[in-house]
């Protein structure tokens, strides 16, 4: 499979996020190294894997469609 490899500055302007945020709050806490993320020759750059990004947000936004919120927090999967 051939996937499509981004630097930070071209990941920011595909989700819309600022570069300083992806690399502060997303890497690796949301972002994954090996699944999201790789560093080619173990060196210092990042490269992120669109394909697997892609994936893993609509995984979230159909988990979200299939919960209902209640008044007092939590909801109910559906």
């Amino acid at each position: 499979m051939n996937y499509t490899y981004l630097t930070t500055d071209e990941l920011s302007t595909l989700i819309k996020y600022d570069p300083r945020t992806i690399r502060d709050q997303l890497k690796d806490s949301v972002l994954l190294e090996g699944r999201h993320y790789f560093r080619p020759f173990g060196g210092r750059k990042i490269l992120y894997i669109w394909e697997h990004i892609q994936e893993d947000m609509a995984k979230s936004i159909s988990a979200a469609v299939m919960q209902i919120p209640l008044s007092a927090g939590g909801a109910i999967h559906v």
